[in-house]
């Protein structure tokens, strides 16, 4: 086998890759235009379906468009053949693709999409093929080179149909006010829907996990009481639970330091006072920014109503193993 150096064989594999999708980039026109003007006026679903590699496209697609807002899904070319066409409707916009055009299995179900009445977009890279030329709106993709060494295999082509199948969503979502709250909705479990979604009450600590005292207590039960959580907070409270202001371990190491006798300090001298306080209804985000940016940085923090009553208290690392970060 002739040598040759893979990092060279790696960039031109780039190379031709960029210069397939800036050939498609070049080639959007009025056509790209009328696909995203008949998918926003769709009042069904966007269907993709695509055979092979260019069905693995189709499915990354269908995935994207549903992130961001455009009800859709993969239909299987070959499972539509046995019964999965009757998730399509005629209200619905189908999406093939199909780089030769000629995809038996896409061609077979042609017929039974158009009987039900459902709108056709062909993606292809044959002018004259017969999906384009059985397709309601097409576009087709300029003349591609693949990335591979034999120009065999779908590379460049499948690139190219990936890029313009991404274009077409956002554009879609951008002309429809997409807005970072939408793609949190449908991404639950994401860093980003998480911090979205998240609020204060989803994630501090209440009832037995949570460290309060009276007022009237002592030093000895306030420690005890901190001890017994992983807060390393105490509230203390009055009798109408509203909260007059926190002993952290933060404040006993000061103490400590000064070396005074603590436990004859009336716990009123001890406590701060006008400690960082959070909202339950407040995003966890915006109360991670408080706590870690504010004037006064602190891990934990008392929750309180708008009454300032104690609810409960949130940690910093709660939030963040939580998954969500600023």
């Amino acid at each position: 086998m002739k040598e040759f150096n893979v990092l060279d064989e790696a960039k031109k594999v780039f190379d031709i890759e960029i210069d397939s999708v800036q050939k498609v980039k070049k080639s959007l026109d009025k056509n790209f235009e009328n696909i995203v003007e008949a998918i926003l006026k769709c009042k069904g679903k966007i269907v993709f379906t695509g055979m092979g590699k260019s069905g693995y496209i189709a499915k990354k697609l269908a995935s994207t468009f549903a992130s961001l807002g455009t009800t859709s899904f993969f239909l299987h070319p070959s499972e539509a053949q046995h019964g999965d066409l009757g998730m399509v409707s005629k209200e619905d916009i189908v999406i093939a693709i199909s780089f030769s055009g000629e995809s038996e299995e896409i061609l077979r179900i042609i017929p039974n999409i158009k009987k039900i009445g459902a709108y056709i977009i062909g993606i292809s890279g044959n002018q004259n093929s017969t999906l384009i030329k059985k397709s309601d709106l097409t576009f087709v993709l300029p003349r591609i080179e693949e990335a591979c060494y034999m120009k065999l295999a779908p590379t460049s082509s499948t690139t190219s149909t990936l890029v313009l199948g991404d274009a077409i969503a956002v554009v879609c979502a951008k002309i429809k006010a997409f807005k970072k709250q939408d793609f949190a909705l449908f991404h639950p479990a994401g860093a980003l829907g998480k911090s979205l979604i998240s609020t204060v009450g989803d994630l501090m600590s209440t009832g037995k996990e949570n460290a309060v005292v009276s007022q009237n207590d002592t030093f000895e039960r306030a420690l005890s009481e901190m001890c017994r959580t992983s807060l390393g907070m105490v509230n203390v409270v009055n009798d109408n639970g509203e909260l007059l202001g926190v002993f952290t371990d933060g404040d006993l190491r000061r103490k400590l330091a000064e070396k005074v006798d603590i436990y004859k300090m009336r716990l009123d001298d001890i406590i701060t006072k006008k400690p960082v306080t959070i909202r339950k209804d407040m995003l966890a985000v915006e109360a991670l920014r408080i706590m870690i940016q504010g004037n006064k940085k602190v891990s934990v923090a008392p929750v309180v109503d708008e009454n300032n009553k104690l609810i409960g208290s949130l940690c910093t690392k709660d939030i963040i193993k939580a998954g969500i970060v600023l």
